[in-house]
């Protein structure tokens, strides 16, 4: 959905990718930074619903989330940039937005800030929500920027929920903005389900 938005954002970075590149940064390295900030929100979660003591532990995990994006969209910016384009890292830097995806829902079900069935299915769908897109692609079919919740989505309705749990009861945000994020996500699996199949009977003719 927010798909050519990205588009718009990541020609914006462009100034931000030079000057990674000028200080020995590769895409991977950014990705690799992504993931760490990705579990270090998640560690901030687990740490504020485990413990209940200052919601700057929300505040931090926010930014965190915030910083890990910004590095996603930055590592693919700097790639075509510099003709740094490969198959494995595409695979790479798809592999490691799962695992950041995981370790910040798992965070935040872990540390009680959400239903843990709405944490799940919100995890479920997530993770499905880009296997769909994988297997589509695998096909011939693309299916970026099909369905409401890819993951830019996401992390905007997570970091809201988040920015919303620091000034109001943070289990109720939270769980305000995970019952969102599984309804979306799966509902956007079902969404590319469907565009998948309509795109594939129309290749057979039928």
């Amino acid at each position: 959905m927010l798909t050519r938005l990205k588009q718009k954002v990541q020609q914006a970075l462009t100034v931000e990718a030079k000057a990674a590149h000028r200080i020995g940064l590769t895409p991977s390295r950014i990705s690799g930074i992504g993931i760490i900030l990705a579990f270090l929100s998640a560690i901030a979660y687990w740490a504020y619903g485990t413990w209940q003591t200052q919601k700057l532990y929300i505040l931090l995990a926010t930014v965190l989330l915030l910083l890990s994006g910004f590095c996603d969209a930055l590592d693919g910016v700097l790639a075509r940039l510099y003709q740094e384009t490969t198959a494995f890292g595409g695979f790479l830097d798809s592999l490691l937005d799962r695992y950041a995806d995981a370790a910040v829902y798992a965070g935040i079900i872990v540390g009680g800030l959400c239903n843990p069935f709405w944490g799940l299915t919100a995890l479920v769908g997530s993770l499905l929500v880009s296997y769909a897109r994988a297997r589509a692609e695998a096909g011939g079919i693309k299916t970026e920027s099909v369905g409401l919740a890819e993951r830019a989505e996401r992390i905007i309705i997570l970091a809201a929920a988040s920015i919303a749990a620091v000034f109001w009861q943070p289990t109720t945000a939270m769980n305000v903005g995970i019952i969102l994020i599984a309804i979306l996500s799966n509902l956007t699996v079902f969404q590319r389900g469907l565009y998948v199949y309509g795109r594939l009977k129309k290749k057979s003719g039928n």
